[in-house]
């Protein structure tokens, strides 16, 4: 089995997330039928941690040389039962593999943004050609367009991170660290800041601040993500315009080791979204008992299996994002997550049972 990615160790965004699980899956299901497992990734570099997810021998690093990615993406591929890709963009070798060696089954993972268009020249020939495409939500799956003629596909969920930190009591330590007390009430979002991810919506979410604040005035809200200055500076400017300056801390970015801390320290999590094909943050900050609030347009609805693990709301309307907040910290602890009906859609060995179902299939 041959797993093609664009980045898995080396960074640390969702999809990385989501290739670094996927890879331990396949490893340990092609250990299962006594199969060969590679993961080839195009831009990590060879000095890069493959552990705990894989066994560093299972793993080629390209830095970046595409023509030499490619080659060898081929030579492996052409003689693999299996090949996966990670995005799209690696349609190219994907198609030679297919072409050279019918028989080879290629399997293209679609995450979000990069499906939900109609596609052309040889991303659209790659659908029409793979022999399944596995969506992360039944709304990426539905938005790829029809016009991309695709033979089959099934939708596979993300997640939970098998090595995330257990829950912990300590809630203070980030408290103090960003200047909250431990009597305050916190709301949480973790996302990148940039003028291409306002479809998180995190102005209304700072509207919605100011407003649940009056009647909750120990209300606080926690950014964790790296952000690009500019946007940083708007937001700066509205949170000041919102009279909320002392009220809301945007950490930067920080490691995904460090992560759960800040789950551990928040009240609520919250990201009304409209543009998220899963969502994977959701199901963590579920993991670590929080009731969350998403948006009902997008993949959120997958994360929150329609409502059963948390508040929907239209990421188009305030008043509803408002009442949401407000609503869910009148009573924090009724809307907490199940965490058996949690670990039974999203835990690490429901998703290894789907893609066994996916991967052995006749």
């Amino acid at each position: 089995m041959l797993f093609l990615t664009l980045k898995t160790f080396s960074d640390t965004g969702g999809i990385e997330k989501v290739c670094r699980i996927a890879g331990k899956v396949f490893h340990e299901l092609s250990e299962e039928k006594n199969d060969d497992f590679l993961l080839c990734s195009l831009h990590d570099t060879h000095t890069v941690s493959t552990e705990p997810y894989i066994p560093k021998r299972m793993f080629r690093a390209f830095d970046g040389n595409r023509f030499r990615f490619v080659w060898q993406a081929v030579l492996k591929g052409i003689r693999s039962r299996v090949v996966v890709i990670s995005h799209i963009n690696l349609a190219l070798p994907a198609l030679i593999i297919k072409s050279i060696a019918p028989r080879t089954r290629i399997i293209v993972l679609a995450h979000g943004i990069e499906v939900w268009d109609k596609l052309e020249g040889i991303k659209k020939k790659l659908l029409e050609k793979a022999d399944r495409v596995v969506a992360v939500s039944n709304f990426t799956r539905n938005k790829i367009d029809a016009d991309n003629h695709i033979r089959e596909a099934t939708v596979i969920n993300n997640c939970i991170d098998p090595f995330l930190r257990p829950p912990s009591t300590e809630r203070n330590l980030v408290r103090k660290k960003v200047g909250f007390r431990s009597d305050d009430l916190v709301l949480l979002t973790v996302s990148r800041i940039s003028s291409k991810e306002k479809n998180k919506n995190y102005d209304k979410v700072l509207v919605a601040l100011q407003k649940v604040k009056q009647q909750l005035p120990n209300l606080r809200y926690l950014f964790v993500g790296k952000y690009e200055e500019q946007e940083k500076k708007r937001l700066d400017a509205l949170t000041s315009t919102l009279g909320l300056s002392d009220a809301v801390h945007f950490t930067g970015y920080i490691p995904d080791s460090e992560l759960p801390s800040y789950y551990n320290a928040a009240d609520m999590y919250v990201m009304p979204s409209k543009k998220e094909g899963f969502g994977i943050t959701f199901i963590e900050a579920m993991y670590y008992g929080l009731p969350v609030l998403g948006g009902k347009s997008d993949g959120s609805a997958d994360a929150l299996m329609n409502g059963m693990l948390g508040v929907l709301v239209d990421p188009e309307r305030q008043e509803e994002i408002t009442t949401g907040i407000a609503r869910i910290l009148s009573n924090p602890d009724s809307f907490k997550p199940d965490r058996e009906l949690l670990m039974d859609h999203f835990g690490y060995d429901a998703y290894k049972s789907k893609w066994r179902k996916e991967l052995f299939q006749a």
